[in-house]
């Protein structure tokens, strides 16, 4: 009987091993797989959102057409302010240096531009005289930009004389206003191309 019990108490240690053993390293727990990515789903209107940066685009181009065409009004308006003389006389007056000071701020910041400066006189004297003297003040304004370093096949001169006056009226008023130099853009340079 002694042998009987050692052998149940073998066969029982073996089952308690083994529970231990089970117990102990077992089956191990499962582990949860993780949560799949959230899918993120695209709401956004792929039509709406090209027709925005289309719309975008217009507008900026649009402001910058705007910009353009502002710049090119103010520099044309500096080149055609006129240049008076006193009467029979082709010497630059003070009181327009200024005039020409902004022409020749805007001359350098357009290089491309060249001009053709026009001489003019009122109706007194003969034609002859009066070309002449509209020559000399084309040829004075001219003289004046090159000073400042511009070059000089950027401008050409002609003279109308008392052609083409800007009062037609034979007072003081009027002559004081056709003794002049005006200003045509013959080529735009840059500022023509819109750049």
């Amino acid at each position: 009987m002694a042998s009987m019990w050692k052998k149940n108490v073998g066969w029982l240690g073996t089952v308690a091993i083994a529970l231990v053993i089970a117990g102990c390293g077992g089956t191990p727990e499962a582990v949860p797989e993780p949560e799949p990515e959230p899918q993120v789903v695209d709401t956004r209107d792929e039509d709406a959102e090209r027709a925005a940066r289309e719309a975008e685009a217009r507008r900026l181009a649009e402001e910058e057409a705007r910009r353009r065409e502002a710049e090119r009004n103010r520099v044309v308006s500096i080149i055609n302010e006129r240049v008076f003389f006193d009467f029979d006389r082709s010497e630059i007056r003070s009181d327009m240096e200024s005039v020409l000071q902004r022409k020749v701020s805007v001359l350098r910041e357009y290089p491309g531009i060249t001009l053709r400066i026009e001489g003019n006189c009122d109706e007194r004297g003969s034609n002859e005289y009066n070309l002449a003297l509209g020559q000399r003040r084309a040829e004075a304004v001219r003289r004046f930009l090159l000073s400042y370093g511009l070059e000089a096949g950027r401008f050409t001169t002609i003279s109308y004389g008392e052609e083409r006056p800007l009062v037609r009226a034979s007072n003081e008023d009027a002559w004081a206003q056709n003794r002049r130099d005006d200003f045509a853009i013959a080529d735009y340079g840059r500022l023509g191309s819109g750049e």
